[in-house]
């Protein structure tokens, strides 16, 4: 036995030698530029002997990369399971479990038994993303390993590991299992809400991670049991189950005393040591920064506890009792801190949320809760109940000291109003004042639902006529808003108004007057636009033609072809799906696609695919685009990149704005920080914007073309982990999977809808109000890569 498992072992290090004395592959970036190494003159010398334990990694990650399509490259993977090295063993797993391959779980299961909690917490985490391959699949399991079977092995490890971390791993696995049936779902949810009666924080946090992630998930198999809703809402509020049982002596309820008590875990949290052990835990990654000093990033809370936001405790409730014998009780031991537990409060109450189940009572605590983050969920619970509690919920958190919280109070007013009242159009006037910009422009939007009053529509009016900051790069959103809400609000004054933007020398200005116009129903205005200099405007003038005249714009639709831009592509293909006049569309589309394919960038794919889609319904058969996942890629990674970028740190600066710092968390997704720190030291996304603005959400950036469609050439596989979406978590903006092209998003609120879906790589360390801050069309001046 030990003879065979040494076999393995020692042709993974053969491989890897061999991978590591292949010529550098270059990696695409524009499309007339190349790069094949860092330019500083130092790194051109000669490199040192690599060390060996890189070089095995670098070998794991590349057949990783490759999606290892071969059994080498799955043997190779294999080896690092019995690797001495316990990162090693963790890169192992990670990536058998990315592959997506069922029928690998066999070689993930013995880890769960492994010495070290973190690499039985990998493995647990690596299994679900296994499974996920059964969505794939005509038959979700077959053989020996199947759901049941998956599910029956986590849950038997349950029971008897000793780790918090691990439990947690656990639970959220089991929560996104891609479950079949009711039975499945609710044997889950039993295991979830029976886990470690006295649970610690991380237990928590398992728990409301994998509940979340079964409801958001499978609640259309089975809907959450009443015993499910009791545990999320004892996890929303911050209390404490107490199990009720009968008095013997006269029937009546009696408290039972706890099993055990929530105390915080004091090790938890951010801390800054000097523990020479670089090897992170599952559940508290680190970042070694320099002057050897590590950075304790906990992914329960984030790396910064407060998020940014007033730590000012709220005042707790009275218990309550619920039903099933189950009584709500304040956490004396929580304290005053409205930081612990906050991330567990979310994640229960996003679930409520999903399920429907976010009562009075929840809604209400929350939106006294300290955590900033919790008063937002509040708001938008509010906005789905139609109780009167509701409305007072959302009409204190109009004037939350928060932005987060009034801006989805302000949401919520809008959701529940229908027709538009004036309480709700006056809630917008004001807020249209607000000092945080996004807050703002929301009001402005909101006010193109109101009736013509006078107040909405002189407010209006004010500031699309308001010239004093029309060309300034910071100054032309609250225009550009105000133009849109216009046309719907007054149509006469925004046609008034109309021509002014169409000159602008600010492209977005030019944009966002093409959806005025569509608004407007001003086809002439459109048809203009869509000769624009700037392939943003023009696509956003072909969906409004598309909209507004149909295939009578088809000659248009056909002359867009011809453009540089994949979103222009893309819109005008799409366009001309049914055309009534073949003959003329038909030649173009062909002569685009041609055109598309020689030129040999991944990220013209859905370009291609509208193509494609468009001639096939036009019956002209053309061969379809290559799936993403099954494009070959060239890994631009060897052992020295792992080395150098172990600890290192970006700083990202925003022009008229300031600048963020950022921990790479090349332990979690080596692969994307190699590219990304390649691309940065290139000075790729000198002078690109942040285009994507979504408040509450996520800001997204660094495409050569401001938009969804363009980014660097050469796809980039999903690295998808254990790291959660949390506030100030950077990932990488894809358009399925395996389809990132180097644009970046930053998480604004925690999303955990993005857990085990878009890679993260970077982790916020500062500057939490200077991301706040960005704009629609903010300039990224430079990021450069520190701390190496």
């Amino acid at each position: 036995m030990i003879g065979r498992r040494l076999l393995p072992a020692i042709a993974v290090i053969l491989v890897a030698a061999h991978v590591d004395a292949q010529p550098r592959p270059t990696v695409r970036l524009k499309p007339d530029t190349t790069y094949e190494g860092p330019a500083d003159a130092q790194q051109s010398a000669v490199r040192p002997r690599p060390d060996p334990t890189y070089v095995t990694r670098a070998a794991i990650l590349a057949a990783e990369d490759r999606r290892a399509p071969v059994p080498r490259d799955v043997a190779i993977i294999r080896a690092g399971l019995y690797n001495s090295d316990p990162q090693t063993q963790r890169i192992a797993l990670r990536a058998l479990g990315r592959l997506e391959r069922p029928s690998l779980i066999p070689d993930i299961v013995p880890a769960l038994k492994a010495a070290l909690p973190e690499v039985r917490a990998e493995a647990a985490n690596a299994i679900g993303q296994a499974a996920q391959g059964w969505k794939l699949a005509t038959q979700p399991g077959v053989g020996v390993t199947t759901i049941d079977t998956v599910m029956g092995t986590l849950v038997a490890r349950l029971d008897v590991d000793s780790e918090s971390v691990v439990r947690a791993a656990i639970c959220e696995t089991l929560g996104r299992l891609p479950y079949t049936s009711a039975q499945q779902v609710r044997r889950a949810e039993v295991a979830l809400v029976h886990t470690a009666p006295g649970e610690s924080i991380t237990d928590r946090l398992g728990i409301a991670q994998g509940l979340e992630a079964l409801i958001r998930v499978s609640q259309t198999l089975s809907p959450p049991s009443t015993e499910a809703i009791a545990k999320l809402r004892a996890l929303a509020t911050g209390t404490r189950e107490v199990r009720l049982k009968p008095d013997a002596t006269n029937g009546t309820a009696a408290t039972s005393v706890p099993t055990a008590t929530n105390v915080p875990d004091a090790t938890r949290g951010p801390a800054a040591t000097s523990v020479p052990d670089a090897t992170p835990r599952a559940d508290r990654d680190s970042t070694t920064l320099d002057r050897g000093v590590r950075l304790e990033l906990d992914p329960a809370r984030g790396p910064d506890a407060t998020n940014g936001q007033d730590a000012t405790p709220k005042p707790d409730r009275d218990s309550t009792t619920l039903d099933r014998g189950v009584r709500l009780q304040p956490d004396p031991l929580r304290g005053p801190d409205p930081t612990h537990d906050a991330r567990v409060r979310r994640l229960a109450l996003e679930a409520l949320i999903a399920a429907g189940a976010a009562d009075d009572d929840v809604m209400s605590r929350a939106a006294v809760d300290g955590d900033a983050q919790v008063r937002r969920l509040a708001m938008r619970a509010a906005s789905m109940s139609g109780r009167a509690a509701a409305a007072d919920v959302l009409h204190e958190g109009l004037t939350d000291e928060s932005a987060m919280v009034r801006l989805e109070a302000l949401r919520g007013v809008d959701a529940r109003r229908g027709e538009p009242t004036n309480d709700a159009c006056a809630a917008s006037v004001a807020a249209a004042g607000d000092r945080d910009p996004h807050v703002a422009l929301l009001a402005l939007d909101d006010l193109g639902r109101c009736d013509p009053t006078a107040d909405a529509v002189s407010l209006l009016e004010r500031v699309v006529n308001d010239l004093s900051q029309a060309g300034s790069p910071r100054g032309w959103h609250r225009r550009a808003h105000a133009l849109v809400a216009l046309a719907s609000a007054a149509p006469e004054q925004a046609a008034a108004a109309l021509p002014q933007f169409l000159g602008s020398r600010v492209w977005q200005l030019r944009l966002y007057a093409a959806r005025a116009a569509l608004v407007l129903k001003e086809r002439l205005t459109l048809e203009t636009l869509a000769n624009d200099a700037d392939d943003n405007v023009r696509e956003a003038a072909i969906e409004g033609l598309t909209t507004l005249a149909g295939h009578s714009a088809d000659g248009v639709y056909v002359s867009e072809l011809e453009r540089p831009g994949y979103q222009v592509i893309r819109a005008a293909a799409s366009a001309l799906a049914a055309t009534p006049d073949p003959d003329a569309a038909v030649p173009a589309l062909k002569d685009a696609l041609q055109r598309l394919i020689r030129e040999g960038r991944d990220n013209s794919h859905d370009a291609r695919s509208a193509i494609t889609a468009t001639l096939e319904g036009l019956g002209t058969r053309v061969e379809a685009p290559r799936p993403a996942r099954d494009t070959p890629v060239a890994s631009p990674l060897d052992a020295e990149d792992l080395r150098r970028l172990a600890s290192a740190r970006a700083r990202i600066t925003i022009r008229d704005v300031g600048s963020f710092d950022l921990a790479l968390l090349a332990s979690e997704a080596p692969l994307t920080v190699v590219r990304f720190a390649r691309l940065a030291e290139s000075g790729y996304y000198n002078g690109l914007t942040f285009h994507r603005v979504v408040p509450n959400s996520v800001i997204q950036g660094g495409s050569p073309g401001a938009n969804e469609y363009i980014g660097d050439a050469s796809f980039m596989r999903d690295e998808v982990g254990l790291w959660p979406h949390v506030r100030g978590t950077v990932g990488i903006s894809t358009r399925g999977h395996d389809t990132g092209d180097a644009q970046i998003f930053v998480d604004l609120v925690d999303n955990p809808r993005f857990d085990h879906t878009y890679t993260v790589f970077a982790q916020l360390l500062n500057g939490t109000d200077i991301v706040d801050a960005i704009l629609e069309g903010d300039v990224i001046e430079r990021i450069e890569i520190l701390g190496q």
